[in-house]
């Protein structure tokens, strides 16, 4: 898995059938710092995430692992929404004290 922060919708009128009522969402990948690396995806999001979220995603086949999904051509889905990181007894993130800052 990986950390990564949700940056944006996908919206897709022509797909496979199969991918009929997936939502897809654009993350952009998070390094142990906190910092947001340039690298993006498209991934399924399962768990209901938002823009600025950090979420934890799930690539490859582990990707298609959720019952539902075992058929879809997916390489990423989003598996859970983050609540704290926290590195070395310090805080990278805390989704609470961004939700007070808003």
């Amino acid at each position: 898995m990986q950390i990564a922060q949700v940056r944006g919708t996908v919206v897709s009128t022509h797909k496979a059938n199969s991918m009929t009522g997936v939502k897809l969402l654009l993350v952009q990948f998070i390094d142990e710092q906190g910092q947001l690396l340039p690298k993006y995806e498209v991934a399924a999001d399962i768990v209901g995430a938002g823009i600025n979220e950090w979420v934890l995603v799930s690539r490859g086949s582990a990707a298609r692992i959720e019952s539902r999904y075992e058929e879809r051509p997916l390489d990423a889905t989003i598996v859970g929404i983050i609540d704290t990181v926290s590195v070395d007894n310090r805080s990278l993130y805390s989704k609470r004290e961004i939700e007070r800052l808003a």
